[in-house]
C-alpha cells in the first residue's frame, strides 16, 4: 500500500543515520514531507539528499537544548507554511555505556538528557503548536526493548528507555482529547553503525536469543513508525509496538 501519509509534515529527530535515516526514507516514500533533525548537520543533509518525492530539509540541533527546539519550531513554522506538524519522530538517542558502579554522573545525565528529557520538550513544542491549530498529530517514540528489560552495562540508557514508554502512556491519556495519538516503538537487536561495532561473536550470542534467527534491519523499525504514522493505526494510542524479531518477548 503505497502513499500511507502522503502530503503529510514530518520531522525526525536523529534522522542522519540508521534508523532515523531509515524511517525518514520511509515516511518520504509514503509522501510525507520531512524534515530531517541531527546533532551532525552533514549526515542530515545526506539523508535529504536520498529522500524522494515531497519537500524535504535538514536541520542541526542538539535536541537536549530548548533554545535549539525552540528554533527548530520556528524553522519549521517557516518552511511549512506556518503550519503544525502531523508527524513527529522522537528517535534521536545516545549511549555512554559503563557498569554502574563505575558510571558518572555526566554519563547518566548525558545520555537522561537526549533520550529522555528531549522528547519531553519536543513533544511539550509541538503538541501545543497542534492543539492551537486544532490539527490532529501522531507522535512516536523510539524506545527499545531495553526498556522493558534492562541491559548489564546501560542503566542510564535503560532508564532512559523506560523513562519514553512510561512518558508515552502519560502523554497518549493527556493528549487523547486533542485528536494526537502517541505511540512508542521498541526495537531490538538491530543492524546500525552503532551495533557494528559489537564484535562477531557477541553478536552471535544475541542472535542464537532471537526466535527469527536474525539481527533486525532499520527498514524493520522504519514500517512500524509508517503504520503508527498513517492513518492504519487511527484507534491505537498509548502503545508500545516490540520490533524484536520475537528477542526478549
Amino acid at each position: 500500500m503505497a502513499d500511507l501519509v502522503k502530503g503529510k509534515l514530518a520531522i525526525v529527530t536523529g534522522g542522519g543515520r540508521g534508523i532515523g535515516r531509515a524511517i525518514c526514507q520511509k515516511l518520504a516514500e509514503q509522501g510525507a514531507s520531512v524534515l530531517v533533525v541531527d546533532i551532525n548537520q552533514e549526515s542530515a543533509q545526506e539523508t535529504v539528499n536520498l529522500l524522494q518525492k515531497g519537500h524535504h530539509y535538514a536541520y542541526h540541533c542538539d535536541v537536549s537544548k530548548r533554545d535549539d527546539l525552540e528554533k527548530l519550531k520556528a524553522f519549521s513554522l517557516e518552511k511549512f507554511n506556518g503550519k503544525s506538524l502531523d508527524i513527529l519522530v522522537n528517535n534521536a538517542g545516545i549511549t555512554k555505556d559503563s557498569l554502574l558502579m563505575k558510571m558518572t554522573d555526566e554519563q547518566f545525565d548525558d545520555v537522561i538528557n537526549v533520550n529522555l528529557k528531549a522528547v519531553y520538550i519536543i513533544t511539550q513544542l509541538f503538541a501545543k503548536l497542534a492543539i492551537d491549530q486544532q490539527r490532529p498529530m501522531s507522535i512516536v517514540n523510539i524506545s527499545s526493548i531495553v526498556g522493558k528489560t534492562g541491559n548489564l552495562g546501560q542503566t542510564n540508557y535503560s532508564a532512559s528507555k523506560a523513562g519514553i514508554i512510561g512518558f508515552t502512556k502519560s502523554a497518549a491519556k493527556e493528549l487523547a482529547r486533542y485528536n494526537i495519538r502517541v505511540n512508542a516503538v521498541l526495537p531490538g537487536f538491530i543492524k546500525t553503525p552503532m551495533t557494528a561495532k559489537i564484535p562477531e561473536k557477541v553478536i552471535s550470542k544475541f542472535v542464537e536469543r532471537i526466535p527469527l534467527g536474525r539481527m533486525g534491519d532499520p527498514e524493520d523499525i522504519a514500517n512500524a513508525v509508517n503504520f503508527l504514522c498513517s492513518d492504519l493505526s487511527s484507534y491505537m494510542t498509548g502503545a508500545q509496538v516490540e520490533v524484536t524479531g520475537g528477542l526478549d518477548m
